[in-house]
């Protein structure tokens, strides 16, 4: 007697597998879609900023070291202001610090400047390294205090209670110089571990690509709004920064 076929195998051969390949076959979509929307998010974050009609007034901040900035050019696209970012107290020396600050103040732009804060340092070697490299002048714009890098990138252990401390020292120290209130840049994963918004009563300046950070549980001043926002004004990508008023 010939054996009868097995319609059901048959079916499932013609429909292109069971169960294991359709689930394989779903996978590799939502894989596609994924890479289409990286790539999609990669190619508008590059030249994306938020609007100007809810924020104005829009300026950007200009890492330690960047060489070749063309300030006339960045105020042409849109910039008010620049901040300039200070090579922390064990850097090397920034020999183009001084030639951008003139040159963002002759393009016409308001200038701040941008403190990083090192955890692994005492509080009088890096306001020292301020009040050297920064004069005081009233029409400077509130000297910001990034608190970005964590502890546990120090060589020897520091205590949570030191970092509190050594940072609202700092604070006083460039206020002190400054003759205004600083701004605390405070990064999310310093927020985290030292609730600093809650307990240092300073304007914020918060960070978080395209979407508006809410991290700090309370208002914002400034926010950096595209890392990597690519600009006819220099040849890498820089921080294009809002404000909230």
């Amino acid at each position: 007697m010939a054996k009868k076929p097995n319609t059901r195998k048959a079916r499932r051969k013609k429909r292109g597998g069971g169960p294991f390949v359709r689930l394989l076959h779903l996978g590799a979509l939502i894989a596609l879609v994924g890479i289409i929307y990286s790539a999609w998010f990669w190619i508008d974050m590059r030249s994306w900023r938020p609007d100007e009609g809810t924020y104005p007034e829009q300026g950007a901040q200009i890492a330690t070291g960047s060489a070749g900035v063309r300030f006339e050019t960045l105020k042409a696209t849109g910039a008010d202001f620049v901040y300039l970012e200070l090579g922390g107290a064990t850097a090397a020396p920034d020999p183009g610090f001084r030639e951008r600050f003139g040159a963002a103040r002759e393009a016409g732009l308001r200038v701040g400047i941008v403190h990083p804060f090192d955890p692994c340092l005492r509080a009088d070697p890096q306001s020292a390294r301020f009040t050297r490299m920064v004069a005081r002048d009233e029409e400077l714009l509130p000297p910001a205090i990034a608190l970005i890098r964590m502890p546990d990138e120090c060589d020897s252990p520091v205590s949570e209670a030191a970092v509190t401390s050594e940072v609202l020292t700092l604070v006083n120290q460039i206020e002190a110089h400054a003759g205004q209130p600083a701004i605390i840049k405070l990064g999310t994963e310093f927020e985290q571990a030292f609730r600093i918004a809650g307990s240092l009563d300073r304007d914020l300046w918060l960070m978080r690509d395209r979407s508006v950070p809410r991290y700090a549980g309370r208002p914002w001043l400034l926010w950096s709004a595209n890392s990597q926002l690519v600009s006819e004004a220099t040849g890498q990508p820089i921080e294009w920064v809002v404000v909230q008023r």
